[in-house]
């Protein structure tokens, strides 16, 4: 009866072969070799791209606003300094988990990490104590509140249920302009099937006039669609 002969380790494989355990480092090795026969991105050394909605402030708005109130100096133009966006969670009182799902949402909505607000005093009714986190927060500024804007005003706006336009009685007569969203679902990078409970978010946009008419004149000729507002100016899709 014949035998099986035993091979030496490594007799089985062609010669020239790499082993299973040397893949991953050969993958690796190939990958920086087929990046560096590729050379660099052809945008690196291009500077990053202003946001669409800033263009069209900078090269049209400017303009009409300093033709509409007589205005001699640039700097006297009203413009846009930051956006806050408030979220208020009572739940978190008793569910703290609560609170971690609204700061992973508004981080999503953003782009921005979020910051936990605590309580100021503690108020026995309501089983509040102090410096306990309630709500969240964040402030956009620069390219991520044009960007914000941008997507607020063309995309999120259109989304609200019922909507008939954004009050003009919500300046607070030092120029900023707030508004109350009852769902976080109008923004498109919210996933339906991963939201664990609908909350609502307080925006305030905070202008650099402390005139509710300039102010107004802003917002509207950057697209915000108020009430009864129907000679609107369309922002051009650039």
């Amino acid at each position: 009866m014949a035998t099986k002969e035993k091979q030496p380790k490594g007799a089985g494989a062609p010669a020239g072969a790499k082993s299973e355990k040397g893949g991953k480092g050969g993958r690796k090795g190939g990958d920086k070799a087929a990046a560096a026969a590729r050379g660099p991105h052809a945008g690196a050394g291009l500077p990053v791209p202003a946001p669409r909605l800033k263009n069209y402030y900078d090269a049209t708005i400017k303009p009409r606003l300093m033709q509409q109130f007589q205005l001699t100096n640039p700097h006297q133009v009203p413009g846009l300094e930051k956006i806050v966006i408030n979220v208020g969670v009572g739940e978190a009182v008793k569910q703290p988990k609560m609170l971690d799902h609204v700061v992973e949402e508004l981080g999503i909505i953003t782009g921005q990490r979020p910051v936990r607000r605590k309580a100021k005093k503690s108020i026995a009714n309501f089983g509040l104590r102090e410096g306990q986190e309630i709500g969240a927060s964040v402030t956009l500024r620069g390219a991520r509140m044009w960007e914000f804007l941008d997507r607020f005003i063309g995309v999120a706006v259109p989304r609200i249920r019922d909507f008939r336009g954004l009050s003009t009685r919500s300046f607070d007569g030092r120029g900023n302009y707030s508004v109350g969203v009852k769902e976080q679902m109008i923004f498109p990078e919210i996933n339906y099937d991963m939201v664990e409970q609908i909350h609502g978010m307080d925006i305030t946009f905070v202008t650099t006039t402390d005139r509710d008419d300039q102010a107004f004149a802003l917002l509207r000729e950057l697209g915000m669609p108020f009430r009864g507002d129907e000679n609107k100016p369309i922002v051009p899709q650039l």
